[in-house]
């Protein structure tokens, strides 16, 4: 598992210092996250765990990990210049750093399934969670968590793991690639997002099915993402685009 030297390393290689918490076990490192932001903890602050009781996905789902056997990890952000509605940029800026990162270390090919997850030999292996407080229509600050397994859950259908590797060398190479791009904040940041996302997509150039968010299915090719992290279809009716809901790869990329 992290340890906290293993967090202020990954700060020290973008030369930030900030405050950082490890813990053998936790409820949530996102719920953790939040609460330090809500007390005022700075911009990348750290929260990792060993094991999570109480972790969380999307749409209401549960995260499941081995006990010492994931990377499990959250940071606190707090954006200038990015609206509320571009926060799902974040996700899939932090999905693109981890696949690199993990290519990196292990030299395994992980691939992103929009919007947040992380697949190898076409198992789930890692996802994000991205939770944020807006006031006054901006964003207070974003916790932007992340698991990638080593081991795959028992009973959880279609979860993979990566293998042994380095979680201290993992979060490192996360961390830098993370931050090359969100450093420069400004109206180019939904390009360099694409950038950094399109190379390792595996949901780009399928045809997909999509449950968007008022229950509708669409089905079509997905040929890119909007400046808000929205998926692209291309549909025999025209373009339709998901800005949040959930798809299913049908079939192989064309």
């Amino acid at each position: 598992m992290l340890t906290r030297d293993d967090l202020l390393h990954a700060l020290a290689t973008i030369h930030v210092t900030a405050p950082v918490r490890a813990e053998e076990v936790t409820a949530s490192t996102n719920a953790a996250g939040a609460q330090l932001a809500e007390e005022g903890a700075p911009e990348w602050t750290l929260v990792s765990a060993g094991h999570q009781t109480e972790g969380r996905g999307r749409l209401g789902r549960t995260w499941e990990d081995v006990h010492g056997r994931a990377l499990l990890v959250s940071v606190v952000l707090r954006p200038a210049g990015i609206a509320p509605n571009q926060a799902g940029l974040l996700s899939l800026l932090t999905g693109a750093s981890m696949a690199e990162a993990i290519r990196e270390v292990t030299g395994r090919r992980v691939a992103c399934k929009w919007p947040n997850d992380l697949l190898w030999n076409d198992a789930k292996v890692g996802g994000v969670l991205l939770e944020s407080s807006v006031a006054a229509g901006e964003l207070r600050y974003v916790i932007v968590g992340v698991g990638v397994n080593l081991d795959p859950p028992d009973g959880v259908e279609g979860a993979g793991g990566i293998g042994d590797t380095s979680l201290r060398d993992l979060l490192a190479a996360f961390v830098e690639r993370f931050e090359s791009v969100y450093d420069a904040v400004e109206p180019s940041f939904p390009e360099r997002v694409r950038i950094a996302w399109l190379p390792v997509a595996d949901t780009i150039m399928r045809v997909v099915e999509a449950t968007t968010a008022d229950a509708r299915t669409v089905t079509g090719r997905a040929v890119g993402l909007d400046d808000f992290g929205a998926l692209r279809l291309s549909t025999d009716s025209g373009e339709v685009k998901v800005g949040f809901g959930e798809i299913r790869h049908l079939g192989q990329r064309a």
